[in-house]
């Protein structure tokens, strides 16, 4: 007995989406958890399957090891809000969640257990940790769940359910179940009768909510009605960058933080900054710096840019692609860009391929790892300036669902942007993509680089009939500092691919040749 007490004190306990295996160990702690109701009224492996099949991202199970000791189940709903109130078999679609519907306003907490030999130990707030961050991954307006009283039977014929449920909020007495939920964070918006067969409870249940103070309907709304994401229309705001002059780091970010006030003012989902964006620091270094030095000092700075990127994705409550930065590896300088989420989360993808002066002049070395980025609002991948001109890689990244490209570039004049721009084009004509290209404009005096820059942003669709005429969704002024805004439908890649004019996807000759990775393409779910 006292070993397992060390164990548990050493070895931390995680949260972590549940996977189909995980289902039978899910079946065995409600078991366990529920150990006085009739099996026929606990959830057993099938429905679990059901569940994690229906929204995986949706189930969390709690680990000590590999041992699952935990778990929580949800589902979105549409809940209206004049009368939420619905039975768990109504909402949950009798265990199987058939009822879950990407284009809800709500998560749904369907069932939250924890193994008895592990209740008390915090392992529950760890779940419902994992589902707030989901609620505001999604965008969703608020956490609803239907709440055990188990404690209510003690009192049978002495309270009322409200009166009981009062005086436990009140801290007059303590429920299992409706003291975590308070813990949590919700708050008691009623007390139903009918909610699910439950002698414990003697019928009744708390109608729980906890608003999601990060909720942004406008954005909601823009997304329109999914099929299969919680959002199947986004809105991308692409830069053109003004590489003017500055004296601080201060400056640098003075300018970050106008872009994605100006992209949020916007409604934009998405925000993408160029390749290279922090060598305007360039120009508050010493004067009459090399080059190399001044890319190795800016590499020295990679915690101050993180720490801003990432306040500025979670204070305005974006998706933000913050273009590219010198960053220090094991193998040498990397040319690196990083994926910014509302809810702090930072995500990488280096460039895989190098041009001559980026190697001769900025001592940068091809970076590794092809990575597509699972988001709620859709599958993106980073294709950074030079790494557009190579087919394959976008066709491998198509292959594996990506929606949404974005190509952060870097250009000093007209026939290096246009090469870029055709090369950016043929990669949404022939996958059925949607390229969005950001780019630097104007110069820095007194730099050893980045002195002169030509950039047009834009963001570039398929050519056919659900899509502009040109294949330009939208595109800026040519060396203006601005930025493009357009509105993507994912939905009508899905169709296209299948029933356009020309199915590039769908028409090529695999008898005559094949593309194959080397590596694995990664799959990393973005929160």
């Amino acid at each position: 007995m006292s070993d397992r007490k060390d164990n548990k004190s050493r070895d931390p306990i995680r949260v972590r989406p549940a996977k189909a295996a995980d289902a039978a160990a899910m079946a065995a702690v409600a078991g366990a958890a529920y150990a006085a109701w009739p099996a026929a009224n606990i959830a057993n492996e099938r429905n679990f399957a059901l569940q994690i099949a229906a929204f995986p991202s949706g189930q969390f199970v709690a680990v000590f090891g590999k041992t699952v000791i935990g778990y929580a189940t949800s589902l979105i709903a549409q809940i209206d809000h004049d009368s939420p109130w619905h039975s768990h078999a109504e909402m949950t679609g009798f265990g199987t969640f058939s009822t879950h519907d990407p284009a809800g306003n709500s998560l749904y907490g369907a069932d939250l257990a924890v193994h008895p030999d592990w209740q008390g130990k915090g392992v529950s707030q760890l779940l419902y940790q994992a589902r707030r961050t989901l609620m505001k991954r999604h965008n969703l307006d608020q956490m609803v769940a239907g709440g055990r009283i188990p404690g209510f039977a003690t009192y049978r014929g002495q309270l009322t359910a409200q009166e009981y449920v009062a005086k436990v909020a009140a801290g007059e007495l303590r429920d299992p179940a409706l003291n975590a939920h308070l813990r949590a964070g919700y708050a008691v918006h009623g007390v139903h009768y009918g909610y699910l067969e439950d002698q414990e409870s003697l019928g009744y249940a708390t109608h729980l909510v906890m608003a999601n103070p990060d909720s942004q309907p406008r954005k909601r709304l823009i997304a329109g009605a999914p099929v299969r994401r919680t959002a199947r229309h986004v809105r991308v705001c692409a830069t053109q960058y003004d590489q003017r002059r500055i004296a601080s780091f201060e400056d640098f970010a003075e300018q970050i933080d106008y872009v994605a006030n100006t992209a949020a003012s916007y409604d934009s989902h998405l925000l993408l900054f160029p390749e290279y964006v922090t060598a305007q620091l360039f120009s508050s270094f010493e004067r009459g710096i090399e080059l190399i030095d001044a890319v190795a000092q800016l590499a020295a700075l990679e915690s101050r840019l993180d720490a801003l990127f990432r306040d500025v994705a979670m204070r305005y409550k974006l998706f933000l692609a913050a273009g590219t930065t010198p960053v220090r590896s094991a193998q040498g300088m990397r040319n690196s860009g990083h994926l910014y989420t509302p809810s702090g989360g930072v995500y990488t993808q280096e460039k895989l391929h190098v041009t001559p002066a980026e190697r001769e002049f900025w001592g940068i070395v091809p970076g590794d790892g092809i990575r597509v980025f699972e988001t709620p609002i859709g599958r993106i991948a980073i294709v950074i300036c030079y790494d557009i001109e190579f087919p394959e890689l976008t066709r491998m990244l198509v292959e594996h669902g990506v929606d949404i490209l974005l190509c952060p570039f870097a250009t000093d004049e007209r026939k290096s942007y246009l090469r870029v721009r055709y090369c950016a084009q043929a990669r949404a004509v022939e996958n059925m993509v949607y390229v969005v290209l950001s780019g630097n404009v104007g110069g820095l005096s007194r730099s050893p680089s980045m002195f002169i820059n030509f950039g047009q942003a834009a963001i570039f669709t398929p050519s056919d009939f659900a899509f502009p005429m040109n294949g330009i969704a939208a595109e800026g002024v040519v060396n203006t500092q601005t930025v493009v805004i357009a509105d993507l439908d994912l939905g009508a890649l899905d169709i296209q691919r299948q029933c356009a004019s020309v199915r590039p996807l769908l028409d090529r000759r695999h008898d005559l040749y094949e593309l194959r990775a080397k590596v694995p393409v990664e799959h990393v779910t973005v929160v």
